[in-house]
């Protein structure tokens, strides 16, 4: 029985979170992540393992079945799969890349998810991140890596006013501080 003095929490548990009509902050269920690199072939047999397609090119995140890939950079991903057992999956995935070069990093005790969402969600993003987040240039599907002010984030767009987060559990509770006063007098658009 694991020593409840011990278990991990999440860096939020004693924040309000907004959660208004124009913005509205709020913490993904609990996932396995994953960082994994690799080629080619190490890409196809991930995928097949993962049960998501890892994406070939930048840009758009893979998706099925509470699990997701989203491209990093040429040769690595960010694997997210809600409510799976990082060890069990790890396992798995490492037993089909057996023979292809790679790299499987478990960073799901590292980062969380949050949702960012409402119609001020990219405004209040674009206070901190250096990339053009309008819907025409970063359409709904599109994921990358970034920062936000001083923290590395994964961003990925879900639908026209909605965004996953994906962020280290030090830096979350500043990053939610910081896009909630984003948002007070952030204009719609």
């Amino acid at each position: 029985m694991p020593d409840a003095a011990v278990a991990l929490r999440s860096p939020l548990e004693r924040l309000a979170l907004p959660a208004g009509d124009r913005f509205a902050l709020a913490e993904t269920p609990p996932a396995a992540r994953f960082v994994f690199r690799g080629g080619e072939a190490a890409r196809a047999a991930c995928s097949a393992a993962f049960g998501a397609e890892l994406p070939a090119r930048l840009g758009l995140g893979g998706e099925r079945e509470r699990r997701a890939a989203l491209w990093l950079g040429p040769d690595e991903w960010l694997l997210i799969a809600e409510g799976a057992d990082s060890a069990s999956l790890g396992a798995e995935i490492e037993a089909a890349l057996v023979s292809a070069p790679h790299s499987l990093v478990d960073v799901s005790h590292r980062q969380i998810g949050l949702l960012v969402s409402g119609p001020v969600a990219a405004r209040a993003l674009s206070a901190g991140c250096p990339l053009d987040l309008h819907l025409s240039a970063f359409p709904v599907g599109m994921a990358t890596r970034t920062i936000f002010d001083k923290a590395e984030i994964a961003l990925w767009r879900r639908g026209a006013t909605a965004f996953h987060v994906e962020v280290w559990r030090s830096f979350a509770p500043y990053l939610v501080a910081a896009l909630a006063e984003a948002a007070r007098g952030a204009p719609e658009g």
